[in-house]
């Protein structure tokens, strides 16, 4: 096996270079990116953010950005499909880890996240963040704003996340009313995709509840986001309790009436031509999953997040 080579998190000869570990051995990166802090010359990082303090139901995320990259493996650096490219071939992507939190002082989670997004923003690097609970989404989007201000929130999720906030809880499901109150996203350019509860407030966001995507088809939905999100600068956030229980059990607060996987990737392989500056995908609590069906599906959309970034890449040069 002269062309083969182990623990490519940490043995990459470039940050563009393929993998060729087996899929049940070697050092476990999100895709066998190379570890690493160094921003140089970087596209893209992935950073996970183990954290889930904020659940109203059911812990565990924050083993998700482990159990997602474990998943990942199964990518094993052929021309993803549908992207029919190597994405690293030219885009050079590290995995920074995980954002360093400490459990008894919850109240510095949110500028402990902020302050290390911002440092991977301000390289011009892309940023794709593993949660943990959706509450991670908050200082991230925070981050991002600081840099391109208020951006289009396109959201995946069974729940709209607009309950009350003080400005000062620590909640996966206040989030959004307080990125609309705080001038972190444009509400109006905004939209939700699988909404399957209600919520006392929708801020103006456009909405497309559960049943709506199951009778619409995935280029419908796609056309939906695509014209309400029009040239705006965007950020990508996927619950993966968007998805039907069927599809992603391994979640805290799952919802029955969701859209499969195969559906929601059909519609997020056609979004690209959206301006996203960062992604996340959350909510992965591998505690309540069977198989690593969950886990998977977490890898795959984000997966999907870094092939879109790979071929806009590929069209500007």
């Amino acid at each position: 096996m002269p062309s083969k080579s182990i623990d490519h998190a940490f043995t990459a000869p470039s940050l563009r270079s393929a993998a060729s570990d087996p899929t049940y051995a070697g050092a476990l990166s999100f895709m066998r990116r190379r570890y690493g802090k160094d921003l140089t010359d970087v596209d893209a990082v992935v950073l996970g953010i183990p954290f889930d303090a904020a659940t109203s139901n059911r812990p565990g995320a924050r083993f998700g950005p482990q159990a997602i990259r474990r998943a990942s493996a199964i990518f094993d650096n052929d021309p993803q499909y549908p992207f029919a490219r190597d994405l690293f071939e030219r885009m050079a992507v590290i995995d920074y880890g995980d954002v360093l939190l400490d459990y008894g002082r919850h109240q510095e989670t949110p500028a402990r996240i902020e302050s290390v997004a911002l440092e991977i923003i301000a390289s011009g690097a892309y940023l794709l963040g593993l949660g943990g609970d959706h509450f991670v989404t908050w200082p991230l989007l925070k981050a991002h704003a600081a840099r391109h201000g208020p951006l289009a929130l396109v959201h995946f999720d069974a729940h709209q996340d607009t309950w009350d906030d003080d400005g000062a809880r620590i909640d996966h499901g206040s989030f959004v009313a307080r990125a609309v109150r705080e001038g972190v996203i444009d509400a109006s350019r905004s939209i939700q995709i699988g909404i399957r509860t209600q919520a006392p407030e929708d801020f103006g966001i456009r909405i497309l509840l559960g049943h709506e995507v199951e009778d619409m088809s995935a280029q419908a939905i796609a056309d939906a986001i695509l014209d309400h999100v029009g040239t705006a600068a965007c950020y990508l956030t996927f619950d993966i309790d968007c998805l039907d229980p069927a599809f992603a059990p391994g979640t805290g607060t799952p919802v029955a009436g969701g859209p499969s996987s195969a559906k929601i990737l059909s519609v997020l392989r056609k979004l690209g031509g959206l301006d996203i500056r960062g992604s996340d995908v959350v909510e992965v609590a591998p505690a309540y999953d069977n198989a690593d069906i969950t886990a998977i599906a977490g890898a795959t959309i984000a997966m999907y997040m870094l092939g879109l970034k790979a071929e806009r890449m590929a069209a500007a040069r």
